[in-house]
């Protein structure tokens, strides 16, 4: 199993994927992107109250200029812009009067909107009905919503997702979607319409009506609008009429980029930057689109979903930087395939080649069969670790003591498989998040070192248990007669893991001319126990002295034996603290993880505003504080 996790960490590889997100109020941004016969195609969302000079709009592809010419979307109809509104009909829009303020605000939307923009109309209540195709007559359209009536239940879901449908495929579609209430039952869940929407890269905004008092219902509409890559609009039913008017206002606003595509261009996807000339100063507008597809059989259009760049995207020079790297990685693996050397033996492996279960004497049998790639990879982190003796001591140590059969190099080798197999499911977890990526890095970092404290405690803790038995052991074998060298082969023999691997290497080392009671002191250090130097030095002034060591070794089990009995009483009655200070220190980290999978949207302020980032770092410390106070409290030393 070491083997092919050691095999599995020498070729690790990190995926980057940038994050991104819809429009901003305060920027501009892409709002469309397709490519026909004629060129690229590019509608650009402007923000209210920008004047932008038509002029002098330029455009870039890939870093490259685009020959670009700019005109009101308005008076340019050659792309083609579908909104649907999905309103809420439910009996709860009879309360306040808030159902003619929805349609009040309708007709407000369809006196606003671009005429080359078509409007459909999807209601939903206990049932879902298109009450209008898309159209582009007004006159039909304030038809219908004057003509909307009420009924019982909200089927939220199946209604947007049924507006998602009725939007089509074809040109920049957009839905706005007005609701006051949660989804009440139906045959989809928020699951499966998010993921519609995903899939149709259709822009959702939501307009929230008297919902402040409802976070379960608010995180669902949020959830909505954050799939469609649009935003929440709170309102209430006094200002829906300016809610819909601002709507209608962005698309009013919106500006059609043309410009051809450069000549032996062929990159299926590319970046996509728009730059707006205002008298404020220049305003960009990026985002990473498909470009070449395969065309639209009726209309030749390519239109395709669009990445805006409001997020964060990988700066130009990480092409570079990932070729870079990709070479240093191809002379890496080419030095590991280089042979190394066997280098020999020495005498501390020698002598853990014949205690306990003989891990370097299972390597020695193995080599001959071992992978080429894995040999020349653990040879390359001895030779690093031949650099730094003082850190290859510690974790020789730190493998000693937890019992483990890796060599330094071998752990060595492991250990950087985990940091980086941490970061890349960091980064696969998080969308391509570097922060998150960061975070997987440095639990990988800490985890193996973790590992190793608890396999080095739960390994002194049992010779501890067992000390006091095989003190007896030994004063048992003593007062039979036997000599000190005998009494610690009858351990080997007959005594517990893992006293009786550590007996026999003390052998081992007597054998090739250690002191037994510096063997002996090798076993008390590697133990960390501070029983066992009492032993140790109760029996070098029994040799110097003279006595009866097998009474001795009877009384000293009795009093380990005794502090056991007293030490086990106390965790008996600590165990009840202990339990409360583990549940309070992770209840906090616990609901927080719970949420951000349940109900991101509510705790997304704690990450998204400076006061929050304040509020999650002040939490963090006084949980810190409170579980170092309550550690002390049930610490008990014995």
């Amino acid at each position: 199993m070491r083997r092919y996790l050691l095999a599995a960490a020498a070729a690790v590889a990190v995926v980057l994927a940038p994050a991104s997100a819809w429009a901003a109020e305060e920027e501009p941004s892409i709002a469309h992107v397709e490519a026909t016969d004629d060129g690229l195609r590019v509608l650009v969302s402007v923000p209210v109250g920008v004047e932008v000079d038509l002029d002098g709009v330029t455009g870039t592809l890939d870093g490259g200029e685009l020959d670009a010419t700019a005109a009101s979307a308005g008076s340019e109809g050659v792309v083609q812009r579908t909104t649907i509104l999905a309103m809420d009909t439910s009996d709860s829009m009879a309360r306040n009067g808030r159902f003619e303020a929805a349609k009040a605000a309708a007709l407000t939307f369809l006196d606003s909107v671009p005429d080359d923009v078509a409007v459909g109309i999807v209601t939903f209540d206990g049932g879902v009905r298109t009450a209008l195709e898309p159209t582009s007559d007004r006159a039909a359209a304030e038809t219908v919503v004057n003509g909307l009536a009420l009924s019982k239940g909200t089927l939220l879901y199946d209604g947007i997702l049924a507006a998602v449908d009725l939007a089509g495929t074809d040109g920049q579609r957009s839905i706005v979607v007005l609701s006051d209430g949660a989804d009440t039952g139906g045959d989809n869940s928020l699951a499966e319409v998010t993921a519609a929407i995903e899939e149709t890269s259709t822009l959702v905004d939501v307009v929230s009506l008297d919902q402040a008092n409802k976070p379960k219902a608010a995180a669902a509409l949020g959830d909505l609008a954050e799939a469609g890559q649009g935003q929440v609009i709170e309102s209430t039913g006094d200002a829906l009429a300016e809610a819909f008017a601002a709507e209608a206002e962005v698309l009013a606003l919106q500006i059609l980029v043309t410009a051809p595509l450069p000549d032996g261009f062929d990159a299926e996807e590319a970046t996509v930057s728009i730059t707006l000339p205002t008298p404020e100063g220049d305003l960009v507008a990026s985002a990473f689109a498909k470009i070449q597809d395969a065309p639209d059989s009726d209309t030749g259009s390519t239109a395709q979903p669009v990445n805006p760049d409001d997020g964060w995207q990988a700066p130009s020079w990480a092409l570079y930087a990932g070729i870079l790297i990709f070479g240093v990685g191809l002379v890496t693996v080419a030095v590991l395939l280089v042979p190394a050397k066997a280098q020999p033996m020495s005498i501390a492996e020698r002598v853990t080649a014949y205690t306990g279960s003989g891990p370097a004497r299972a390597r020695e049998e193995e080599k001959p069969d071992s992978e080429p790639m894995l040999d020349q990879a653990k040879a390359a982190a001895a030779g690093v670790l031949q650099h730094n003796k003082s850190y290859e001591a510690k974790l020789s140590a730190r493998l000693t003591a937890a019992g483990s059969g890796f060599k330094p190099s071998e752990w060595l080798l492991l250990h950087v498989g985990v940091v980086l197999s941490a970061g890349m499911l960091g980064l696969l977890v998080g969308g391509g998040n570097l922060i998150v990526g960061i975070l997987f890095v440095v639990l990988g970092f800490f985890l193996p070192r973790v590992y190793l404290s608890f396999l080095a405690g739960r390994r002194r803790k049992a010779f501890n248990t067992n000390l006091p038995d095989t003190l007896q052991l030994m004063a048992g074998s003593l007062a039979a007669g036997l000599s000190l060298a005998q009494s610690v082969d009858t351990v080997v023999n007959e005594g517990p893991e893992p006293i009786a691997s550590e007996f026999k290497r003390v052998l081992l080392e007597n054998r090739i001319g250690v002191p037994i009671e510096d063997a002996f002191d090798g076993v008390a250090e590697r133990f960390a126990s501070k029983d066992f130097a009492w032993v140790v030095m109760a029996i070098r002034i029994q040799r110097q002295v003279g006595g009866n060591l097998a009474e001795l070794l009877t009384t000293v089990a009795a009093t380990m034996r005794e502090r056991e009995y007293l030490r086990r009483q106390v965790a008996a009655l600590a165990a009840e603290g202990k339990l409360s200070a583990i549940i309070l220190a992770c209840l906090p980290p616990g609901f927080l993880f719970f949420l951000s999978f349940t109900n991101r949207s509510y705790i997304a302020p704690l990450f998204e505003t400076g006061l929050g980032l304040i509020m999650l770092i002040g939490a963090t410390v006084w949980l810190l504080i409170g579980v170092f106070w309550m550690s002390r409290l049930v610490k008990v030393e014995i």
